[in-house]
């Protein structure tokens, strides 16, 4: 086995990509967190993966992020979701979660903070914009943001902001990828300018297995990494 046929292996690899794409934009290697994306992959995975000294994943799904936390309760994890959230399973993030990337409209956060107030809990969130015209993207117009901000901070105390997060365009246009990111970075410094009590804006989650140096030069702050370091995913036949 080769080191990059192993988890250790391509972890160490994407952590030597992560400091180089910082040195080239003049940044600190420790300005960027990894978050490994264990969406599909089974407990066994996570728990290789723990024994290399990561303790925070990333999941898609409600109902998969509560088996894994189940299965591995009492070990100190944060289960963090990332993938789009109906509405209707804000009462199992609420319940389950550490920390939502995907926020990304007022009825999920009336949803969440009701749920919440319920649970005696506060959660941290990303609010998620949408910065690509892929049809299949989710997230917030960005001229939608700033009011959204304002929102949250007096009417879903719950909601902890913590910064935002994007998806970058399905393109093998470097320049068109960067533009997302880009973009994400440049609507965060101009809220950054109109100081809204209640909400930091300190985290850029952007960049995945396929971008994250991308996301790195343009100011990403987390990336989410899931095939670059667990594998190929392999998905159910829809038949």
């Amino acid at each position: 086995m080769t080191a990059v046929d192993s988890m250790a292996g391509r972890l160490a690899q994407i952590q030597q990509r992560i400091a180089q794409a910082c040195a080239r934009a003049g940044r600190a290697p420790d300005s960027v967190t990894l978050l490994p994306v264990s969406k599909t992959f089974e407990v066994d995975a996570v728990r290789e993966a723990m024994a290399l000294g990561l303790t925070r994943f990333g999941e898609n799904k409600t109902q998969e992020l509560r088996q894994k936390a189940a299965a591995l309760a009492g070990q100190g994890l944060q289960w963090v979701l990332i993938g789009h959230l109906q509405t209707n399973k804000a009462k199992d993030a609420a319940r389950d979660a550490t920390e939502l990337q995907s926020l990304d409209r007022p009825d999920l956060a009336e949803a969440l903070h009701r749920r919440l107030v319920n649970e005696g809990r506060t959660l941290d969130v990303l609010v998620q914009v949408k910065t690509s015209s892929e049809p299949s993207k989710f997230g917030m117009d960005p001229v939608d943001v700033p009011a959204f901000l304002r929102r949250i901070a007096t009417e879903f105390p719950t909601l902890r902001v913590q910064g935002l997060m994007t998806m970058a365009a399905n393109s093998p246009d470097p320049a068109e990828v960067r533009a997302c990111f880009r973009a994400l970075r440049e609507l965060r410094d101009q809220l950054r300018q109109q100081a809204i009590a209640g909400v930091s804006l300190e985290r850029l989650s952007m960049g995945m297995s396929g971008d994250f140096e991308l996301a790195i030069e343009e100011g990403s702050t987390e990336v989410r990494i899931g095939t670059a370091i667990f594998g190929a995913r392999s998905y159910p036949d829809p038949q």
